[in-house]
């Protein structure tokens, strides 16, 4: 009995910490035959099977990747691989990403399974997510779009009367012309509140990303605008129409949305560039051009135009 206690809760033979992926459906004989191949378990692959079947618990075996410390036991590696942890990897979706790129990198994970659904924009949430080796890509996306339907109805319950949005796909919208417009976290309540002003005044938004989406589906265009692409008709086109286009042009963060149900009470209408990557706001057609004249200055003199 000594010898067979000693088997099993005995040091294993891994020199080294070593990592191995369980599949989805196996049991504890086909995990032992990936316990073998990678060096945790003795040469006696029949000899674990059946200790764990005398020693161990009967729980399942669970599906993922697994770190197995050096020389760990028999009787510590099945219980890694029935109660313990898989290791958890991380997709990183950054705020203004638009969801063709979501999908691209979705589809290059490895270790993720199955096929990539199709994602609506505005869909997901920009955030870190976990996920573990070998599991559905869907099930991944379904969290990153639970995670936004969860965030955007919290956010729209304490929605401010500032803004003329009437729903939260209205808000949606308008969250992520805001997002692709400025990357300064401290601007986007005031660029929310300039378009917030225009709508509620039937002025066009003219935003120069509602021109682009429909050219690269939010992926940078990598050149100026053209004079036709201005003049389209896309359903996105906020130079030609009044109002907030068909849908939104970007996945936009949490602040972004915040700040179009909550904008900075301002007369301004119009905004541009000021060469530090901020904005100069100005409530009047003769300020903004003087503001636009300081822009183009600073482009010429860096070569920009």
């Amino acid at each position: 009995m000594a010898v067979v206690a000693y088997s099993w809760w005995g040091p294993g033979p891994a020199k080294q910490g070593t990592v191995v992926i369980i599949p989805p459906g196996a049991r504890l004989q086909s995990a032992t035959d990936y316990l073998h191949y990678a060096g945790a378990i003795d040469g006696s692959r029949n000899k674990f099977y059946y200790l764990a079947r005398l020693l161990g618990e009967g729980d399942p075996i669970q599906a993922g990747e697994f770190e197995i410390p050096e020389h760990a036991s028999p009787a510590t590696i099945l219980y890694l691989l029935q109660h313990g942890r898989p290791r958890q990897r991380l997709l990183t979706v950054p705020e203004g990403m638009p969801s063709i790129s979501v999908q691209e990198r979705l589809e290059a994970l490895p270790s993720a399974t199955g096929a990539t659904p199709v994602l609506g924009e505005g869909t997901v949430l920009p955030d870190s997510y976990t996920y573990e080796t070998g599991e559905a890509r869907s099930a991944i996306a379904a969290r990153m779009v639970q995670a936004m339907d969860k965030e955007l109805a919290a956010l729209w319950a304490k929605r401010k009367p500032g803004c003329p949005v009437n729903s939260p796909q209205q808000a949606l919208t308008l969250a992520s012309i805001v997002e692709k417009e400025t990357g300064k976290a401290s601007e986007r309540r005031t660029v929310a509140g300039v378009y917030c002003n225009r709508l509620r005044i039937g002025m066009k938004l003219d935003a120069d990303p509602t021109v682009i989406y429909p050219i690269t589906k939010g992926k940078p265009l990598g050149r100026r605008i053209k004079r036709s692409e201005l003049d389209a008709i896309t359903g996105y086109n906020t130079y030609r129409e009044v109002g907030l286009p068909m849908g939104p042009i970007a996945n936009p963060g949490k602040l972004s949305i915040a700040a179009v149900l909550d904008p900075q009470p301002t007369k301004a209408l119009y905004f541009v560039a000021d060469g530090t990557g901020g904005h100069v706001f100005a409530e009047t057609l003769d300020e903004h051009n003087a503001n636009v004249a300081k822009w183009f200055a600073i482009r010429r003199k860096r070569g920009e135009m």
